[in-house]
Parts: structure tokens; sequence; C-alpha cells
């Protein structure tokens, strides 16, 4: 039998002869509770959050998106390679850069991203469009997709019947000062479609056209921007991404959805962790309560200590026995807040009991909340290992044996 578990776990639960002990045991456990509970449902907000920024992203950003470490373009010559692959299911040339957008008197800098024809197949654009249909050609002319900032800026919508005008200027050639405009390449689309992403990174200057349109405004003839790949459903994108970095070398950049976005996701991250630390605080004010009443404890049970002293028990195992107590009061607290922390995030995923604002004025009319068992493991970690140590000092330090067998606090000569 564990001997200092089995007192400390009387000690836990067996009434005191001062009901301020109990009373201030309670406090540390409902106080370690809350801020559990608060670390539990913070935590799952924050993933909850990037998992919706994500899926967001995720519509038009492909699983995988080679780039050339230098420059802005590159000759597709392993396309071929790549399409050979297993995991590999489209592959799909990309060409982009800046140009003026104008439409009668008004006109916007955007992002003119030329796509072929296996773009449609790997991005999931028809499921985010607004208005029209997604088209890029036809036998007569080209044809654009517009995010809806962007076409709300322009003040078109899909079905216009006035050309968009597209200038660029000519590459590797100076600007005339004496007439500007031959210093331009200008090309003509029809805008077919609006989509929405709800980011304004693509909302609000992304324009899709055809590739052929894109090589002849900035004078390109066969190179691409970036090749983005879709995987097929059996593949793992980790091992898919390592054999394409090795077939393409260290010239180029191989990144998935969650690097594509890096900036973002990293700003989550940032966010979710700031918050973790501020509430580890709160944790840390909440068990001082605990360090006051194992101190208390430790105060009422001296005849029990002088008993276990007279029956051979050593200053270990005493030791032992108060701070299995204090760890136990911050252990209860701990699984009681997870448990709670988990009821409360799954009622609001089914019933959604704290809305974000009134309907329809945010992406989500509820706060989203998805649970990471490892977020679990770490806040149980941390609430019992600051827990520990809050225990520790009352005993080690506050807890040194007296000439009658009781407790001398206050002398720190003895470990």
């Amino acid at each position: 039998m564990n001997v200092p578990f089995y007192i400390a776990r009387r000690y836990l639960f067996s009434k005191k002869s001062h009901n301020a002990i109990n009373t201030v045991s309670l406090v540390s456990a409902c106080g370690v509770m809350v801020a559990t509970v608060a670390l539990v449902c913070a935590l799952s907000v924050m993933n909850g959050f990037e998992t919706l920024i994500f899926s967001m992203f995720g519509s038009l950003d492909p699983e995988l998106k080679i780039t050339p470490r230098m420059g802005k373009t590159f000759d597709p010559a392993m396309m071929e390679e790549l399409g050979r692959m297993p995991g590999i299911d489209v592959v799909s040339e990309v060409l982009q850069d800046n140009a003026l957008i104008r439409y009668g008197d008004r006109q916007v800098i955007g992002l003119v991203k030329g796509v072929d024809d296996r773009y449609r197949r790997l991005t999931s654009i028809d499921s985010i469009l607004v208005d029209g249909d997604y088209c890029l050609s036809d036998e007569v002319t080209d044809y654009a997709t517009l995010g809806i900032g962007l076409a709300s800026a322009l003040g078109i919508t899909a079905g216009f019947t006035a050309p968009l005008e597209l200038y660029a200027p000519k590459r590797n050639e100076q600007v005339n000062l004496a007439n500007p405009s031959t210093s331009f390449n200008v090309d003509y689309c029809y805008i077919t479609a609006v989509f929405r992403t709800n980011q304004q990174t693509y909302d609000e200057s992304l324009m899709i056209v055809p590739l052929a349109l894109t090589r002849h405004l900035f004078n390109y003839e066969s190179e691409v921007s970036a090749l983005e790949l879709r995987l097929s459903g059996d593949a793992r994108p980790d091992v898919v991404k390592s054999r394409v970095r090795n077939l393409v070398g260290q010239d180029y950049v191989v990144a998935d959805r969650y690097e594509q976005q890096d900036v973002y996701f990293r700003m989550m991250q940032s966010e979710k962790w700031m918050i973790f630390l501020i509430l580890c605080f709160i944790l840390l004010i909440a068990l001082f309560n605990l360090t006051g009443s194992l101190s208390m404890l430790m105060i009422e049970k001296q005849d029990d200590v002088r008993t276990l002293r007279a029956m051979g028990a050593g200053d270990r195992l005493i030791r032992r026995i108060f701070l299995l107590e204090g760890w136990m009061i911050s252990a209860l607290g701990a699984l009681t807040g997870v448990v709670v922390g988990l009821a409360l995030c799954l009622l609001q995923q089914e019933a959604g009991l704290i809305k974000m604002g009134a309907a329809g004025t945010f992406v989500v009319d509820n706060y989203p909340v998805e649970v990471a068992p490892s977020d679990i493991l770490i806040i149980l970690a941390t609430v019992l290992g600051v827990g520990f140590l809050s225990a520790w000092y009352p005993v080690y330090y506050l807890g040194n044996p007296s000439k009658d067998g009781g407790f001398r606090s206050g002398d720190r000569t003895s470990t």
C-alpha cells in the first residue's frame, strides 16, 4: 500500500477541525478548475478560427505549390514528370503579376492570375461563385472571374457587355516619356463571374484570366510563376511533398497550404499561445490559495505528524504526504476543469450558445470551436506542473521538523 498517498487522500476528503481549511481548499480547487476551463475554451476557440480561415483559403489555394526560390518566373520543364508521379492528380500552370485594371472611368491595381484549363479541377472555385459562371475563354474572346471586392471597386458584375482593359508595362523596355502609353501592353476581357472567399487578400484584388492572356500581357512565352498541384485522395501530403522537393531540387520552393499562408497562421499561433500564457498567470494567482490551504493543514496536523514520527516515519515520507495532498487539490481542479471545458465546447459546437453578432454579420454566426487532444495534454501538464510547484514551496520551506516532532515554520536550513 502507498502510505503517503493513502494518508493524503484521507486528509483531502476528511472533515477538518477548522472549517476555514475546508473552505480554502475548496476555493483552491475551484480556482484551478475555472482557470482550466478558460484554458480549454480559449485554445479551442483559437483552433476553430484557425480551421475556419484555413477552409476559406483552401478554396483557391492548391494542396502543393511550386515557386522559384529566386526570380519571378521559371520554365516548367518538370511538368510532365510531376504529372506521372504517384499521388499527384492535377498539375496546373499559373502566371500572375500586378496590372492596372480599368473599366469605364474606374481603375484599380489588381493581381492578374492566368491559369490553364486544368485550374477548374485543381480548386473548388465553382463553390465560391456568387454571380455568373466560371469560364476562361471561347472561340471569340477571353473572360475574367473577379473577387467581389475588386468587382465592386470597378462597379461591374457578371454579364456586363463592355470589356475590361488590362494595362501592364512592357518588360525589359524603357518608358517612352514623350508618349508613355506606348510603354504599356493592353489586353481586353469580359467579366463572366464573381467569387467571394471572405478573405481580403483574394476578394479585394484577385482576377482570374486565361494563361495565354497573361503571357501576352506580361511579355512571356512559356514561363510560369508557379505550378499548382492537387493530390489524389489516398495520397499523403508530406510524402508527396518530399518526393516533389527531391525532383525539383533546391532552386524551387514546395509549399503546402499552411506554408502558402504562413503569415496568417504564424499570427494565429502567436495569438493562441499568448492567450495561453496570460491564462497561465491567472492560474498561478489562483494557486496562491493552494499554498495557504496547505500551510494551514500542516499546522492543524501537528499531532498527526508527531504520531507518525513516533512510529518511525521519516521527514521524506511526511513531506510526501503533504506534497501529494497539495498536488491532489490541483489535480482535482484540473480534471474537473477539463471535463467542464470539454462539455462547454461540445455545447458550443452543437447548440451555438455564444453568438458572434447578428445573423449574417460575420462569416459564421457562432464562435467556432475545435478541441485538439494535444492542447488538452498541454493544459493538464501545465496545471499539474504549476500545482506541484505551488505545493512544493510550503512543504519544503515551511515544514521543517521541530524539537517536539512537529513542524518549525520559517527555518530554511533543512532540506
